[in-house]
C-alpha cells in the first residue's frame, strides 16, 4: 500500500504504517506482533515486508511490541541514541538499531525523514515529517505544548496526524489521582483539543487535505468533543479541513497516494 494508516491510536497502543513506492516503515510498535500482524492484513500490507521500525519516544505504548518485532523478527529499529538507550533498559535487550540525530534530516529508501523535539516526559521525543515524492506528511502526538519549533516543521504538510489527547474539564472531573492530572495537563503531557485546534490554525493552509486527531484519551475526550473543539476553532477562521479521528481498536482511515 503507497499510504498511511494509522493501526492503533491511544493509551493502549499506537502504531501507524506508512508506505511508499519502495519503502514500507512502521512509525511506533504499540501492538503486539500479531494484533500489528493482523491490522496490516486490513490494508493488504505483510508484516514481513516492513524494513524498519521508526520510534517516536520510549513509553510502553509505543514499543510494547518491539519485543518480538525487533528482537525475533529481527526488523532494524530507527531511532535517536537516547530513546535507544531507553529502549535497552526496559527489554534488557539491544535490538538492530540505526540510530538517527534529533533535529537531522535523514533518508531511508525512497522517503526523506525530519524528527525533530516535542516537549513530553520521556528521554528524548520526537515527532517527525516524512517526504515522499512531492508529498510532505507531519506526525505529531505525545506533546504537552505546541513549541515554535512544532509550527515550523508542520507547515506545508498535505497530510497531518495529530494529537488531540482530552478536554481540560474533563481531565478535572475524572477520577484519575492528582499526579495523573497535572501530568496529561502539564507543558510535558498531552495536548488538549483547543491547543491541537490552535495549532491547526497555525499550520492550515489550501493544499493541507487530511487530518487524523490522534491519541484520544477514553476517559477525558471522545470523538464528537474532540471534532467539535477542533472544527469551531477552524471555522472562526474560516478553514475547512477534512479530518477523522485516528482509532484505537482497529485501524483508521486509509491515506491512499494514488
Amino acid at each position: 500500500m503507497e499510504g498511511f494508516c494509522p493501526l492503533a491510536s491511544g493509551s493502549k497502543g499506537n502504531s501507524i504504517y506508512v508506505g511508499s513506492k519502495r519503502t514500507k516503515l512502521l512509525i511506533d510498535a504499540g501492538l503486539s506482533a500479531k494484533a500489528t500482524k493482523e491490522r496490516l492484513s486490513q490494508i493488504n500490507v505483510d508484516l514481513a515486508d516492513i524494513d524498519a521500525i521508526l520510534i517516536t519516544h520510549e513509553h510502553s505504548d509505543h514499543i510494547l511490541g518491539l519485543k518480538m518485532l525487533a528482537f525475533k523478527m529481527g526488523i532494524p529499529v530507527l531511532a535517536n541514541s537516547e530513546t535507544a538507550k531507553g529502549i535497552v533498559n526496559s527489554f534488557h535487550e539491544c535490538p538492530k538499531f540505526k540510530i538517527f540525530s534529533t533535529g537531522e534530516t535523514f533518508e531511508f529508501g525512497d522517503m526523506e525523514i525530519h524528527p525533530f523535539s516535542i516537549q513530553h516526559d520521556t528521554l528524548d521525543p520526537v515527532a517527525f515529517t516524512i517526504k515522499i515524492d512531492s508529498l510532505k506528511l507531519g506526525f505529531c502526538a505525545d506533546l504537552g505544548f505546541a513549541t515554535t519549533l512544532v509550527q515550523n516543521h508542520l507547515r506545508n504538510c498535505d497530510y497531518l496526524y495529530l494529537e488531540s489527547n482530552h478536554e481540560p474539564s474533563m481531565v478535572h472531573a475524572s477520577p484519575r489521582p492528582m499526579v495523573y492530572k497535572q501530568r496529561v495537563l502539564s507543558r510535558t503531557g498531552h495536548l488538549s483539543n483547543e491547543a491541537c485546534g490552535q495549532l491547526l490554525c497555525e499550520v492550515a493552509h489550501s493544499k493541507l487535505k487530511h487530518v487524523h486527531l490522534a491519541h484520544l484519551s477514553t476517559e477525558c475526550n471522545s470523538h464528537e468533543k474532540a471534532l467539535g473543539v477542533v472544527q469551531e476553532q477552524l471555522s472562526r477562521q474560516g478553514i475547512q479541513i477534512e479530518m477523522c479521528v485516528a482509532l484505537q481498536n482497529t485501524v483508521s482511515k486509509a491515506i491512499y497516494f494514488n
